[in-house]
């Protein structure tokens, strides 16, 4: 299980187009981003931030996404995208700052919480997507000054498995 956790998160950097360094960027690209990953840990009432190399099921991980303007123009339209792992499900209230959006593909967003048709006879009800299925947040910033950075966060809790879960059946 930490093994697959484990590459879930350097998945997670990847498909980001982040990593838990500052990632390399082209000369021509004035946009640096980071991605940290730390396991929230609890002791005593307080909170402390550690190594998430050895989570497991159970623990809160929490991912911060820093992105700064290193050239001398503003960056418009800023969408920061921060993908959820397989192996994980979002802690809702955790966005930070508020105003996320969330995909269950991580191409089509959608303001929080996400809803979909309920798969019941009879007249069309909305019903909440369950956490566990939102797969990445989006903000979007509007502009990036020069030299200046934003930082987003979010909270994750490590499921057991993500094996499909079929759909209870209708009553």
């Amino acid at each position: 299980m930490r093994g697959r956790i484990a590459a879930g998160l350097a998945a997670l950097a990847v498909a980001g187009g982040l990593a838990t360094q500052a990632v390399a960027q082209p000369a021509a690209s004035p946009l640096e981003s980071r991605l940290d990953a730390r396991k929230v840990v609890v002791e005593a009432g307080t909170e402390r931030l550690v190594d998430a190399a050895d989570a497991k099921p159970g623990d809160v991980i929490e991912y911060v996404a820093t992105y700064r303007n290193n050239g001398r123009e503003a960056i418009r339209d800023l969408q920061a995208t921060l993908p959820i792992p397989l192996e994980t499900e979002w802690i809702a209230g955790s966005a930070r700052p508020t105003g996320a959006q969330a995909s269950l593909d991580g191409k089509s967003f959608a303001a929080l919480p996400l809803k979909r048709k309920a798969a019941k006879p009879g007249p069309s009800v909305d019903e909440d997507v369950p956490l566990r299925d939102y797969r990445a947040l989006r903000w979007r910033l509007a502009e990036l000054a020069p030299g200046k950075a934003v930082t987003y966060t979010a909270r994750v809790r490590v499921v057991d498995d993500r094996a499909p879960r079929a759909r209870e059946p209708s009553r």
